[in-house]
């Protein structure tokens, strides 16, 4: 996470860090002590105790740089001690003697990510042995601070989590709620092809029905008054006018699936046992031994698991019913 991608330190957060550093300064007994932030060329001043004896400001600036105690800090990643910069040649140019701050002890502060808050210092006009007996408790403050920034990096987290779920949530609402009005649509368009289909069936059927009833019928019934039929083969004529009349009614769909397992000869037996003609019409009409139309007889009984008790006739009209 960038610098500047990090959660904002809230004004309670704050007023503790204040409480932190005053303490601080008190039990190490130093006139300054400070919170730094560090947002680099730039190192400021965020919280520093309170007293009429600390020179710094909040929201003073410094530039980072060698003659700066904090860059060492920052550099060392680890804490810093001069307990006296007028006798230090390193530090007589640094920028804090110009404060009359000579002592300085202070410690880098850093997120749960590794990356720079700032600084916790404590300083002082002249060597300060109070203050480097407080080492162990500035550490403790820094370890406060920083369990502070880990919590509001994980409140941060959530929130962001809880946003992109909230978002999700939404989106996924949003998409429900548009496959729902499709599902409708489609839902709406598909009965209308339903009763579309039907219509255009219902015409179709009727339209077959007319045309059989024009084109077809006036002839049976021709061929039926005028006796155009050799008596033998009437048995078909009077089955053409029962098929036709089946075909007119329900287009013999449930009729022909029950046959569907029976022979052409078998299917022509069993209609001709339909409407009634004994085993010697049939076997006169098709021009075949009785002795045959029995078998095909047992045949239509085992294909339709009919018993021998049952009679074959009305097991067939049932069929029909």
């Amino acid at each position: 996470m960038k610098t500047s991608e990090k959660p904002q330190i809230p004004a309670d957060i704050l007023a503790k860090w204040q409480r932190v550093i005053d303490l601080a300064s008190a039990m190490a007994q130093v006139p300054a002590g400070l919170i730094m932030k560090t947002d680099p060329p730039r190192h400021s001043v965020l919280i520093k105790s309170t007293g009429k004896e600390n020179p710094y400001r909040v929201g003073q600036k410094f530039e980072l740089g060698p003659e700066l105690y904090c860059q060492e800090v920052i550099a060392r990643d680890d804490e810093l001690v001069v307990e006296d910069a007028n006798c230090d040649p390193v530090w007589q140019n640094n920028e804090d003697l110009e404060y009359g701050m000579s002592f300085y002890m202070g410690y880098p502060l850093r997120w749960p990510d590794g990356a720079l808050l700032g600084t916790l210092c404590v300083l002082d006009s002249s060597s300060n042995e109070r203050a480097l007996q407080c080492r162990d408790l500035l550490i403790e403050f820094r370890s406060l601070i920083e369990a502070d920034l880990s919590l509001l990096t994980e409140i941060a987290r959530r929130e962001k989590a809880e946003n992109q779920l909230r978002k999700l949530l939404a989106g996924l609402e949003q998409t429900v709620d548009s496959r729902t009005k499709e599902l409708k649509r489609a839902n709406t368009t598909l009965q209308v092809l339903v009763e579309r289909m039907a219509s255009s069936r219902e015409e179709f059927e009727a339209d077959i029905i007319r045309q059989l009833e024009a084109l077809v019928k006036p002839h049976m019934n021709t061929l039926h008054s005028k006796g155009a039929v050799a008596p033998e083969y009437a048995v078909y004529l009077e089955l053409l006018e029962s098929s036709l009349a089946s075909i007119t009614s329900q287009f013999a769909a449930a009729n022909t699936a029950r046959f569907e397992s029976l022979t052409q000869k078998e299917t022509e037996v069993a209609q001709l046992i339909l409407h009634g003609k004994s085993t010697k019409d049939i076997a006169r009409a098709m021009f075949r031994e009785t002795s045959t139309i029995d078998y095909h007889r047992s045949n239509i009984r085992r294909k339709l698991g009919l018993e021998r008790d049952i009679s074959l006739r009305s097991h067939l009209m049932s069929l029909q019913e």
